[in-house]
C-alpha cells in the first residue's frame, strides 16, 4: 500500500513539474514574439510631426485662398494652431528624452560588456545550457521528495527527474542529455522545480539557475545577460562572481 502511494505521489509530482516547465517554455516563447514598444513609439511620433507639417500647409493655403468677404473665425484656427504647437513641442520633449536614455542604455552596456565571463546566478525560469553543462540550486527540506522537469523552446519535456531533497542548498546539475540518454544542442531551457506535501499536495520550489555571462544586450525594459544563446534580464540577476562558482549546498545531483 505504501509502495502505491509513493507511485502515486512520484507520478502527480512528475505531472506538476512538466506542467509548469511547459507553461514558463510558452510564455518564454510569447514574450520573445512580442514587437517592441520603442518602434511604435518612435513612428507614433513621427506621424505626428507630420501631421503637424500636413497642418500648417493646409492652414496657410486655407488663408491664401479664403473669401475676403466672409473670413474665417480667427478663434478657430488659432485654438487649432496652439494645439498643434503644444504637440510639436511634446515630440521634441520625448525625442530628446529617448535620446538621453538611448545614451545612458549605452553607458550601462559598456560598463556591462566588463562581466562577460563571469559567473551569473539569477532567479529565472530560464536554464542556460551550456558546454552541456546547466546548473540550479534551490532550498530543500531533509527527506522532501522533488521533481525537475525541463522544456525546450517548444515547450516538449525533454527531461524530468525525481529525487530526495537535504536540508539546506541543494544543487542539481544537467549533463544535457535527455530522457533517453541523447545529447541536446546547447541554448535556452525552460525548468521548474515541484515538491509534494504529505497530504499530496504539489507546490513550486523557488531556485536560482547559474550560467556564465557570454554577452550583454539592451532588451526593451532592462539590461540583458546573455548565456550562450539564453537571455536574463539584469534585474533577476542576485549574483555574480569571477571564476568557476563552487556548491555550497549540503546536497549536490548531476544528470
Amino acid at each position: 500500500m505504501t509502495t502505491t502511494s509513493s507511485v502515486s505521489n512520484e507520478t502527480q509530482l512528475i505531472q506538476a513539474a512538466e506542467a509548469a516547465a511547459k507553461s514558463a517554455a510558452n510564455t518564454s516563447a510569447s514574450s520573445s514574439s512580442s514587437s517592441s514598444s520603442s518602434g511604435s513609439t518612435t513612428s507614433a511620433l513621427s506621424s505626428l510631426a507630420n501631421n503637424y507639417t500636413t497642418f500648417l500647409s493646409l492652414l496657410t493655403t486655407q488663408l491664401q485662398h479664403q473669401d475676403p468677404s466672409s473670413p474665417m473665425n480667427t478663434d478657430t484656427f488659432t485654438s487649432e494652431l496652439a494645439q498643434f504647437a503644444g504637440v510639436e513641442q511634446q515630440v521634441e520633449t520625448n525625442s530628446k528624452l529617448s535620446s538621453l536614455i538611448s545614451l545612458n542604455e549605452s553607458s550601462q552596456m559598456t560598463d556591462s560588456t566588463a562581466l562577460v565571463g563571469q559567473k551569473a546566478t539569477a532567479s529565472t525560469t530560464t536554464l542556460p545550457l551550456q558546454n552541456s553543462s546547466a546548473s540550479l540550486s534551490f532550498s530543500g527540506t531533509s527527506g522532501s521528495t522533488v521533481a525537475i522537469a525541463v522544456a525546450n523552446s517548444a515547450g516538449t519535456i525533454v527531461k524530468d527527474v525525481v529525487a530526495t531533497a537535504a536540508s539546506g542548498t541543494n544543487t542539481w546539475t544537467w549533463d544535457g542529455t535527455d530522457n533517453n540518454g541523447n545529447q541536446l544542442a546547447d541554448g535556452a531551457y525552460s525548468v521548474s522545480v515541484q515538491t509534494i506535501s504529505s497530504t499530496g499536495t504539489t507546490s513550486s520550489v523557488p531556485f536560482t539557475v547559474t550560467g556564465t555571462i557570454t554577452g550583454v544586450q539592451k532588451g526593451d525594459s532592462d539590461m540583458e545577460l546573455e548565456m550562450g544563446s539564453a537571455t536574463i534580464p539584469m534585474s533577476n540577476v542576485t549574483n555574480i562572481s569571477s571564476g568557476t562558482t563552487s556548491s555550497t549546498g549540503s546536497s549536490s545531483a548531476s544528470s
